[in-house]
């Protein structure tokens, strides 16, 4: 109880949040980790997803692939990027967003699949029957109706990378893990406290911003609109 009173304490403290080591460049240093690992995921899961999610192809090998994403150990992967690659220890930004890409993807893709196996089946066999051509069908059809759980696939993804970028500062990296593993090297309980309490409320404003969006994105019925 003595840590978290004085973890609080560290987080109100005015003069932690000021400087390039303060809480307030430690959080958005984590954002830009985040942003980035979730801007290059979207690069690569998005169109593999919605190819699958369209064409029902390989969908059983890619959901299980991405499955088997999920049990990699962030940490080690980590390290062992930093190791192997030519410029890992140079330029430590590139193991730590392929490791975070590669956490990240599974979420993403699942969620994106799922969107798709969301949609009525009738749905777009009716659409198919009305000369929608398979871009129309896509764009007018599959896309709107499984926005809500594509977005909750976001929504996972998003949250799992904020949770898990307090590791790149194992290898030299800020955000806030830095609060974790200087506060380990000085034996400062209330700092690494103070980092777990930051991280845990920066990931829940972002997941209530995200659910905000998801619930936004439900298609919206002629009652539901006469009602509002």
């Amino acid at each position: 109880m003595q840590y978290l009173l004085e973890a609080f304490a560290y987080l109100t403290a005015a003069e932690h949040w000021q400087g390039p080591a303060g809480l307030g460049a430690r959080i958005g240093e984590h954002l830009g980790y985040t942003a980035l690992t979730v801007t290059v995921t979207a690069l690569i899961a998005v169109p593999i997803g919605m190819w699958v999610g369209h064409t029902r192809r390989g969908a059983a090998a890619v959901v299980s692939a991405a499955g088997a994403l999920r049990a990699l150990p962030a940490l080690g992967m980590l390290t062992f990027l930093a190791v192997v690659l030519p410029m890992g220890v140079r330029v430590p930004l590139v193991p730590a967003t392929i490791a975070l890409v590669l956490l990240a993807a599974a979420p993403l893709i699942t969620g994106i699949v799922a969107g798709f196996d969301s949609v009525d089946r009738e749905v777009v066999q009716s659409a198919r029957a009305a000369g929608y051509s398979e871009r129309q069908i896509l764009t007018r059809v599959e896309l709107p109706l499984g926005a809500p759980v594509m977005v909750g696939g976001l929504r996972s993804c998003v949250v799992q990378v904020l949770a898990t970028a307090t590791v790149v500062a194992f290898i030299g990296l800020g955000g806030l893990g830095r609060l974790l593993i200087d506060g380990l090297a000085v034996q400062d309980y209330s700092r690494m406290v103070a980092g777990a309490l930051a991280v845990t409320a920066l990931a829940l404003i972002v997941d209530l911003c995200l659910a905000a969006v998801q619930r936004w994105c439900r298609p919206r019925t002629r009652q539901s609109r006469a009602t509002r």
